[in-house]
């Protein structure tokens, strides 16, 4: 053994080569955290000494070789100076760079995911080696920022400019076809071949049949383009990217343009003038906010693991109502491996859910992402049924037939006589409370709410809903299942709305009443667009549906009168009582008509002008801030409630509720954190201004006690 550290250790294998294996003790996975970091250079030191090492293979013993840099520490990191920011990264370049100018040929064999810093590193070596199952890329700009160890030197002096824009800017994670074809590795191998391969590699190096040093030349040299074709080569990919990140995200733009700036520099220089512009975007609030949702999603995930100990195994579901929705749960845990039973009363209905489930696959196979073999599995693992035969099999329902409380008590009710003793009834209710609906059944500790969001297959967020006698074991299995399916489960509390609903509709109210002032409903659509939702408010009413806006407001206002109910002649209803529904029938606040590829497009419609009259009252003119907190102040005061009252436990599954269930502007870093960004103090100053608009705008007595005592949310 030439060093044994924590992390690492290096030790002589054959013929003179000196395996670098990294393998963090008491880890899932290897990082380079500040111990690893100091351990790989205190290893460098007995290499740069050592006189019998002919060569370097550098391995890992975990599953994935290396995740990259320890995004815990982040925070902590960009909260100093931008030149120490700047020091800071450059110290860990200075350490790559001493593998990369070993006196020997240096061979990566990369058996996992190799990301961010995990690639950077496999760069500083000569060759590269990929397993057949393994994965690289570098994210960083999906963290605000863009690789500062090394890989935007490295990565267009390797691959080329447009190779390397596409790789950093778009942030990809790339599997081994890509990364051989864009020569990011030199070779790929089947992964119980790929330790064999690697050897073989690094021995044709070591006897000068491959010519390492060349590759150094190329990695420490300034690019070989003349100048014209680099300043156009630059240029191009600079307008796509521009294009494609917005002008929310600079850190992709700031990363084109600092590898232009350095491309006639030397490897040295060039890290130089990396560091100072890595610095600049870690100083960024947006980075701060994508790194702060990172580490918040990081603690969701750590908490639903937690839930999943106190689990029941789920082996088989079975959901009730094989609708749209139905079909799209069907899909979706049939996809992700538990078989499932839909069933329904009407043979049309059951071929409506699986004609979703078909659609959805279909689809999948179009795009090349799924063959026909495996869509057949998908498929085959769906039951669709009339009666209860099989139920006696099944450990959790999933209930998702018609919103109405009466029709849902029934339906659970015959289930819960239908099944084993244990299973887990749930409902896919939006509104009607858990409690309430557990009045129908003799174990309501047996039942949750298991709340999923509209496409099934695309939103990532299931609300878990615990109701007054739901036991600690039913909550966790449904937490479990909702896992196994590839959602990201967030257990609240039962409450009108529970927490994503109750949420969304002041915010509606905010809309509702900034047109009747006179605004005009295209306005704070673009305002909200531009400030970063997917969708404005009115556009989003239509994708919703118009008729389900208008239910769902009626169960918010009984629930919560004070800040609900309006006395005033509300547009959206104006709407609804023209019987424009929204996109399912193709008009609501806009009109919606096919484009080529089948989507829905969205066009203004000057009737809706006179259908919305009678419910404007004012002739308002304001400026796109002035909407925008008219907009987000009920959202956020909500979400404190929410936190206040305990429907959700931390202010961290309010921020991710809303982004996985809503589509929040990520740039932002959450409801909850933008109340941060603005200053808890001078938010409550803000509401204060909006007083006269109603309860929607008054700070809770809770707020107000933290903007007094200088307290943030995170």
């Amino acid at each position: 053994m030439l060093y044994q550290g924590s992390s690492l250790q290096l030790k002589l294998i054959e013929n003179g080569v000196a395996e670098l294996l990294f393998d963090a003790q008491n880890e899932s996975v290897n990082k380079f955290d500040q111990k690893t970091l100091k351990e790989l250079s205190e290893a460098l030191d007995v290499l740069e000494k050592n006189k019998e090492v002919k060569g370097v293979l550098v391995t890992s013993g975990k599953a994935a070789f290396i995740v990259g840099a320890d995004i815990t520490e982040f925070l902590g990191a960009f909260s100093q100076p931008e030149d120490e920011i700047a020091s800071w990264v450059l110290k860990i370049n200075g350490i790559f760079n001493r593998l990369e100018d070993l006196k020997v040929p240096t061979l990566v064999a990369i058996n996992g995911l190799a990301l961010g810093g995990g690639l950077e590193v496999c760069l500083a070596c000569d060759f590269r080696v990929m397993a057949e199952s393994a994965q690289v890329g570098l994210p960083e700009v999906k963290l605000g920022i863009f690789p500062g160890f090394g890989g935007s030197v490295r990565m267009p002096r390797l691959i080329g400019v447009d190779n390397a824009v596409e790789w950093i800017a778009a942030g990809g994670q790339h599997k081994p076809a890509k990364a051989l074809a864009d020569h990011v590795v030199d070779a790929v191998a089947a992964d119980d071949k790929l330790r064999e391969v690697s050897l073989k590699m690094l021995t044709a190096a070591i006897e000068g049949k491959l010519d390492y040093q060349s590759r150094r030349t190329l990695k420490t040299s300034p690019l070989t383009l003349p100048p014209m074709e680099n300043m156009m080569s630059f240029q191009s990919c600079l307008a796509m990217v521009k294009q494609q990140a917005g002008r929310h995200y600079p850190a992709p733009v700031t990363a084109v343009n600092t590898m232009q700036k350095h491309a006639t520099m030397n490897r040295d220089k060039a890290l130089e003038v990396e560091g100072k512009a890595f610095a600049q975007m870690a100083k960024t609030q947006v980075a701060e906010n994508l790194v702060g949702l990172f580490l918040k999603d990081q603690a969701i995930k750590k908490n639903v693991s937690q839930w999943t100990k106190k689990a029941r195994n789920v082996e088989r579901s079975a959901v009730l109502g094989a609708g749209i929705m139905g079909g799209g749960i069907a899909y979706q845990s049939a996809y992700k491996g538990v078989p499932i039973i839909m069933k329904d009363i009407a043979t049309s209905q059951l071929d409506l859910g699986m004609n979703e489930a078909v659609s959805i696959l279909k689809k999948r196979v179009e795009r090349k992402k799924m063959d026909p073999e495996t869509m057949g599995k998908v498929l085959s693992a769906i039951t669709p049924t009339l009666n209860y035969g099989d139920f006696k099999e099944v450990d959790v329902v999933i209930e998702a037939v018609v919103e109405k409380e009466n029709v849902k008590k029934s339906v659970l009710a015959e289930v819960e006589s239908n099944v084993k003793e244990g299973t887990i009834l749930s409902s896919n209710t939006s509104t009607i409370s858990i409690t309430s609906l557990a009045t129908a059944l003799k174990k309501p500790e047996n039942f949750v709410g298991m709340h999923f969001f509209n496409p099934v297959h695309m939103m990532p967020l299931v609300e878990v809903i615990r109701g007054e006698k739901s036991s600690d074991e039913a909550v966790a299995t449904v937490v479990s299942l909702a896992k196994k399916m590839g959602k990201t489960p967030i257990v609240v509390n039962d409450c009108p709305g529970f927490l994503v609903n109750r949420v969304l509709f002041p915010y509606f109210g905010g809309f509702s009443m900034l047109v009747k002032d006179g605004v005009d409903f295209r306005d704070v659509d673009a305002a909200m667009e531009k400030w970063g939702w997917p969708m404005g408010p009115a556009y989003l009413t239509d994708v919703i549906g118009i008729d389900t806006c208008v239910h769902a407001a009626k169960v918010m206002a009984d629930g919560f009168p004070e800040r609900m109910s309006y006395d005033f002649k509300d547009p959206i209803k104006c709407v609804y009582e023209a019987e424009r529904y929204g996109q399912k029938n193709k008009k609501g606040f806009y009109v919606y008509e096919k484009d080529r590829k089948g989507k829905l497009q969205k066009k203004y419609d000057e009737s809706v002008e006179a259908i919305i009259k009678p419910a404007i009252t004012g002739e308002l003119k304001l400026e796109k801030d002035e909407i925008v907190y008219r907009m987000m102040i009920p959202m956020c005061l909500e979400i404190i409630r929410c936190l206040e009252e305990g429907i959700i436990s931390s202010a961290t599954d309010g921020d991710m509720a809303m982004l996985y269930g809503l589509g929040f502007p990520p740039f932002h870093g959450g409801p909850l954190k933008w109340v941060d960004t603005v200053g808890v103090a001078t938010f409550v100053e803000i509401c204060d201004r909006y007083a006269d608009l109603g309860e929607l705008y008054k700070p809770t007595e809770g707020l107000r006690k933290m903007a007094e005592e200088g307290r943030t949310f995170f």
